[in-house]
């Protein structure tokens, strides 16, 4: 791997590379840090993906589906980038990686009333059931189990009149 972060930082002077304790990307200090402890292919493709993501200049994002969205873009640079250096990353290696994402965006949305599959409202802190309405806030962490707190709303109730409107024609 050291062979790996020499071709990096010879290539992308701009970027510093730091021995740490995981693989991550740090916007703030256009740090690329990475597992010292680490070896082999795995380590290679991790420190590679990190690297797309300081390449795209990733710094935040909003919305659960937003942090999926960087990922694979993120594993996209660094699928061209192994390209470039004579690496090859495993497919199924970067779709474990992002079935992680997929996992944690998926125990996220689930209604914890009636288990009906949600999205993210627009305030990016609360999901709402399609299904019986209710509304629970998730903790900002992707890095801690998803605990999911219901919040009372006053609902509004929804009527639907398709039939009613159907037959006036």
């Amino acid at each position: 791997m050291d062979t790996l972060i020499d071709q990096l930082s010879s290539r992308f002077p701009g970027l510093k590379f730091t021995p740490g304790t995981q693989f991550c990307w740090s916007p703030e200090t256009r740090e690329i840090f990475y597992k010292t402890a680490a070896r082999g292919k795995r380590a290679s493709w991790s420190l590679l993906h990190e690297t797309g993501h300081a390449l795209l200049d990733h710094k935040s994002y909003h919305a659960d589906f937003e942090l999926l969205k960087l990922e694979v873009a993120a594993w996209e640079r660094a699928r061209s980038l192994a390209l470039e250096l004579g690496v090859s990353i495993d497919e199924d290696h970067i779709q474990d990686c992002l079935d992680t994402y997929r996992d944690w965006l998926y125990k996220r949305s689930v209604c914890p009333s009636c288990s009906t599959k949600s999205i993210q409202q627009n305030d990016y802190a609360h999901y709402r059931c399609f299904n019986c309405r209710t509304t629970w806030r998730v903790t900002a962490s992707r890095f801690c189990r998803s605990y999911r707190s219901t919040k009372k709303v006053t609902q509004t109730p929804v009527v639907f009149h398709l039939l009613d409107d159907f037959q006036a024609k």
